[in-house]
């Protein structure tokens, strides 16, 4: 998978020109391997650019500028929606990569599989539970039942009442 950048070499605008430098540096600076595809000499990429972006990605003008991002065929973003990826550190799944050992976003994907299998793990214990619930507790969990209602009344109590001190406090200052 190659990732496309088109840009304009021979661009007037210097907000374009930063723009381009930024996504060109940034790819480059990551060895992450991409081919520039320049439109301002180029027709055929300017007519496959502009053909390609999708309709609810274009300005109102219905022309969109560099520098835009694909990867081989699939649209990625332009330069907001790269912006936007880097500093969330998600810019390998922004571009349809997929990102290298150690970096941030393998680290975010690793959190967010380990979660996934919390979860998973929770729901299979609330399933045990359940299944176990449909027996009569013991009497021994029963009366642990009862102490634990019993504890967390009086918590709740203390609680209550350690708002009201605070509530009363602030009244009176």
């Amino acid at each position: 998978m190659v990732i496309k950048v088109f840009v304009a070499t021979s661009s007037g605008s210097t907000a374009i020109k930063k723009k381009q430098q930024e996504v060109v540096g940034f790819l480059e600076a990551n060895k992450i391997d991409f081919q520039q595809m320049d439109i301002a000499g180029d027709e055929d990429n300017r007519k496959w650019m502009r053909e390609n972006v999708p309709g609810e990605k274009k300005p109102q003008n219905g022309i969109p500028l560099p520098p835009q991002i694909f990867n081989e065929e699939r649209y990625c973003g332009d330069f907001e929606s790269f912006f936007s990826a880097k500093e969330e550190n998600i810019i390998y799944s922004f571009l349809g990569l997929a990102p290298p050992p150690g970096t941030k976003e393998t680290e975010k994907s690793d959190a967010t599989d380990e979660t996934e299998a919390r979860r998973e793990d929770k729901a299979d214990e609330g399933a045990h539970e359940e299944s176990q619930s449909a027996q009569p507790p013991s009497e021994d969990q029963q009366e642990s039942k009862e102490e634990q209602a019993a504890t967390g009344e009086e918590e709740e109590k203390q609680e209550e009442g350690e708002e009201k001190e605070e509530v009363e406090e602030q009244e009176e200052s």
